[in-house]
């Protein structure tokens, strides 16, 4: 256990405190936790339970993230611990996010300290290490030690998020975070308030600052049959994005009934590339088809001349034709996005 991080003592006399590490801004009383149930009040000191507690290490392509515009074709070390401060009924890591919600008692997972993690990376021949399968934001603290210990050994620091961070967090966070994949689940209220138990603000004013200190956004969206995906819908979602750049990558994927969202088919392959064509039609010069491999929208493509600069199948890498840092080998426009020299 570690002392959190982003909290203030509320009242000296109840010893009650506020946790501002994200946009539930909890205030918990002695003795008990936050939404997340890994940060604990104890007499006025707010405790971070899960510090280096890792529930899972895996090393997975970029692409799975999915991340399309960070080194395409390489590996990245991806990290979690439990907890999340999201309750998605469709949440395909639910064993995991709400355990703590689920079971009483200590928190599982293997104890790690920031330097074993960055040298697992390296070792294995990894290129960045993302903070993935949980919201990552609930294990900030050791997530933030990793990261300023991978930039200074020249790793790439990836955050896959559902953009609840609060403000403050996030400011500090883009310091040391190369990339962020947050999750705009939807563009109403009642979705994140019914499926997530959040609201819709906190992750818009995420993207939006998160994009203006310079960190490589993109956005993934799981279009669900009677949630998610009406026409209306999904162009709210592609304005907004246009209206912060027209380079934000859109991943639209495939949703497959989960935990406790069972009353839902599978998203059709029609509305998916629905979902493409109405992005593209905003504006938008990156959308991308998840969840459903050989579907041409893996693929990325010039927005000048229309040359295919990176081919995907499923998270495997195709051709990879790209030039320089980046650049099209036909007519020289620049990918947006971080890439290595040829």
């Amino acid at each position: 256990m570690q002392e959190a991080r982003f909290y203030r003592l509320r009242n000296a006399e109840t010893r009650q405190v506020q946790c501002l590490l994200c946009s539930h801004h909890c205030r918990i009383a002695p003795g008990k936790r936050g939404i997340c149930q890994v940060r604990e009040n104890q007499d006025g000191t707010l405790l971070t339970l899960n510090y280096g507690r890792l529930i899972s290490e895996n090393i997975d392509p970029i692409e799975k993230k999915p991340i399309f515009h960070l080194l395409p074709g390489s590996r990245s070390y991806s990290i979690a611990t439990v907890g999340c401060n999201f309750r998605c009924l469709h949440c395909q890591n639910y064993e995991i996010s709400q355990y703590p919600r689920l079971h009483a008692g200590p928190l599982p997972g293997t104890l790690r300290s920031p330097a074993e993690v960055v040298s697992a990376a390296k070792s294995s021949g990894c290129r960045s290490i993302s903070y993935t399968y949980v919201e990552p934001t609930i294990f900030y603290e050791f997530a933030f030690d990793c990261a300023r210990l991978a930039r200074e050994s020249g790793i790439k620091n990836v955050f896959v998020s559902n953009g609840y961070t609060g403000p403050e967090a996030t400011r500090e966070l883009a310091t040391v975070l190369d990339a962020n994949n947050i999750d705009l689940k939807a563009y109403t209220d009642r979705f994140y308030k019914e499926v997530c138990k959040a609201r819709l603000q906190p992750v818009l004013d995420t993207i939006t600052l998160m994009h203006a200190l310079g960190v490589w956004v993109e956005v993934t969206t799981l279009v669900i049959p009677g949630w998610n995906d009406s026409d209306a819908e999904l162009r709210d979602i592609a304005r907004f994005l246009k209206s912060i750049s027209a380079d934000i990558p859109w991943h639209v994927t495939r949703f497959w009934p989960t935990f406790e969202m069972t009353d839902r088919p599978p998203t059709p392959h029609a509305t998916l590339i629905r979902a493409r064509e109405i992005g593209l039609a905003e504006g938008l010069r990156y959308v991308y088809v998840g969840n459903i491999p050989g579907e041409e929208g893996e693929n990325t493509y010039c927005a000048a001349c229309g040359t295919l600069l990176v081919e995907r199948l499923g998270f495997s890498i195709g051709r990879l034709p790209l030039a320089g840092k980046g650049a099209c080998p036909q007519c020289g426009t620049r990918l947006p996005g971080i890439f290595a020299p040829a």
